[in-house]
């Protein structure tokens, strides 16, 4: 909205031409959703614990250290998708197509998650949504933006290391709603620890938002034999909303956690990362950046798989980040090693950019 209304003015005031740069918004969106979660955040969590009484129901076939969190209140992530939504609407262009998809799919996916945490709190057990429930409403959201990325664009995908895209011709659609799928579950997976989700979300995010910047830009993209997007560098100010609301969330949610993000905000994060993938046509590029959340999703199967056909866990406890613990590393000595895991990966996505 203030590129709307400022920027048409830069003729009078040339010191407003600076909102037609996107490197300038994107980071005042990121300072806006920081300051934002910072601000509304401890009155917020109050009015969680106050409504929330008892907490998140703590899984009881969980690792024994859990049930010490037992009254922490959840579904903080509604203070993640406020931030960005507001933030998004401050400082992205309203007219761009692919921010309107990205708050559709943020939102939808959190509507989704805050349905699950809401049973959740009224059975008081880790249930929540019944999973092909959960899954077809994913599927229902996820078809809209699918739809709109191959209204708008060829169907076509960046493959790293290699210089040519795939066109997968009419598969691309069922390929868009399968990765947005995809991410949004395996961030949910991820979800398990204090700050352990948000932290790789946020890196992911930041990589891209460089991402979303040089797609955007015909000759960048020319250079590094990326699909060129019209109008994707938009979604790099999205992406920078997204990054300053996980910063400001991680504030109260490091361990010991003061609020759990919850599946409102899992689902959501997840499932903003997946378009912004899939709209700058680099969804293989996200599933190195977001190598972790592969690796907690891949933990998943293999261990449901395993046990149904041999009757035998291959770990302790799946996902994965339980098997650590339960292996006798604390919490934060996980936490911390798989953000450091997940750094890597984001810097290991980017340098894909060059090395073709």
């Amino acid at each position: 909205m203030l590129y709307s209304f400022l920027y048409p003015l830069h003729e009078q005031y040339s010191f407003l031409n600076l909102f037609q740069y996107i490197t300038f918004r994107t980071v005042y969106a990121l300072v806006t959703s920081l300051v934002v979660c910072w601000v509304i955040g401890p009155a917020f969590i109050g009015w969680l614990r106050q409504k929330q009484g008892k907490g998140q129901p703590i899984r009881q076939d969980g690792p024994p250290t859990h049930l010490l969190k037992q009254g922490t209140p959840t579904m903080g992530g509604l203070l993640i998708l406020f931030s960005i939504t507001v933030s998004t609407l401050l400082w992205a262009d309203p007219t761009n197509p692919l921010i309107w998809m990205a708050l559709l799919v943020t939102l939808g996916y959190g509507l989704i998650g805050w349905w699950d945490d809401h049973l959740k709190l009224r059975k008081r057990n880790s249930d929540g949504l019944a999973g092909r429930w959960k899954l077809l409403l994913q599927l229902l959201i996820a078809a809209v933006p699918a739809y709109g990325l191959m209204m708008l664009g060829t169907p076509v995908v960046g493959v790293p290391f290699f210089k040519e895209s795939w066109n997968l011709g009419w598969l691309y659609g069922p390929f868009i709603v399968f990765v947005l799928i995809g991410a949004s579950n395996a961030v949910n997976l991820t979800d398990g620890l204090d700050g352990l989700a948000v932290g790789p979300t946020f890196m992911v995010a930041a990589a891209l938002a460089v991402v979303a910047y040089l797609a955007g830009h015909v000759h960048f993209a020319a250079y590094l034999f990326i699909p060129y997007v019209p109008g994707a560098g938009e979604l790099a100010v999205f992406c920078g909303a997204m990054v300053g609301a996980c910063l400001g969330f991680l504030w109260f949610n490091s361990y010991p956690a003061q609020v759990f993000m919850g599946d409102v905000g899992a689902l959501a994060l997840g499932g903003a990362l997946g378009f912004v993938a899939c709209a700058v046509h680099q969804p293989f590029l996200l599933a190195i950046a977001g190598g972790l959340f592969v690796l907690e999703a891949v933990s998943v199967i293999v261990q449901v798989t395993s046990f149904k056909l041999t009757g035998k866990r291959v770990f302790r406890m799946a996902p994965i980040h339980h098997h650590y613990e339960l292996k006798g590393w604390p919490e934060p000595r996980v936490i911390v090693r798989f953000w450091i895991i997940s750094l890597l990966l984001a810097v290991l996505a980017l340098s894909t950019l060059k090395i073709r």
